[in-house]
């Protein structure tokens, strides 16, 4: 059962990612040079991508692949690429049409992309579940929830699920103050941060000593802060 918290702010987090939709499909398709804050946010979130699907095999040819909270559909594009069929899903209609319109027509065969909650989708379905950056914005509790809940959709004996969370640390809090102070544009509900000994400690209590952290790593620059798991069922 999904918790008020998890449910209110999903609701916020649909309604915010409808609202920038336009602006975050011109920047993609834009020639205009981005910032340099930009620019190396973007270099750093693909770096997290390359993190997580380089603890997967390189061939995922016959593997099935949920992207849940799939944004604009950067990691499905590079799953898809090496041979994955994918099925990404977004809470927001307007950022699944432009992960649709991004999509190369060589790669619209392997890649599938829903509206919805990311925790709704098909039990037992998937070979492997990534959530990047999609559970940063919700309370410690709520994203051990949706771990266990993200693994009943793995069909394999491991249950293997890949997300990130937002490492809290003394830079993370002074980086998200001064990111409240030169933001000109709308901010998304604000990222909540967790330390890693919390969350192995909520993973251990909530989910019964029932999975087990295989690989964490953290990608760190001075406008990103992510910290990237690996999960298996013992």
């Amino acid at each position: 059962m999904q918790s008020s918290t998890y449910i209110d702010r999903r609701q916020q987090l649909k309604v915010h990612f409808d609202r920038t939709a336009y602006q975050t499909w011109q920047q993609l398709i834009s020639d205009a040079p981005v910032s340099r804050i930009r620019q190396a946010t973007q270099q750093s979130r693909q770096s997290m991508i390359d993190l997580l699907l380089g603890w997967l095999p390189a061939n995922l040819s016959g593997k099935r692949l949920l992207d849940a909270g799939c944004g604009t559909g950067a990691l499905c594009l590079e799953a898809a690429r090496r041979g994955a069929v994918v099925v990404g899903i977004d809470l927001s209609p307007s950022v699944i049409e432009l992960a649709k319109a991004r999509t190369p027509v060589e790669l619209s065969n392997q890649i599938s992309y829903q509206v919805g909650d990311m925790l709704t989708a098909d039990a037992n379905a998937f070979d492997y579940v990534v959530a990047l950056d999609s559970l940063i914005h919700y309370e410690p509790k709520d994203i051990v929830n949706a771990i266990s809940l993200l693994q009943n959709n793995t069909r394999n004996q491991d249950g293997r699920v890949l997300f990130t969370f937002a490492p809290k640390s003394p830079t993370q809090t002074l980086l998200s103050r001064v990111g409240k102070l030169l933001s000109t544009t709308e901010r998304s509900p604000a990222v909540k941060p967790v330390t890693e000994k919390l969350l192995r400690l909520l993973i251990d209590k909530q989910l019964h000593n029932r999975t087990r952290i295989l690989n964490t790593q953290r990608v760190s620059s001075i406008y990103y802060q992510s910290q990237g798991v690996e999960l298996t069922r013992h």
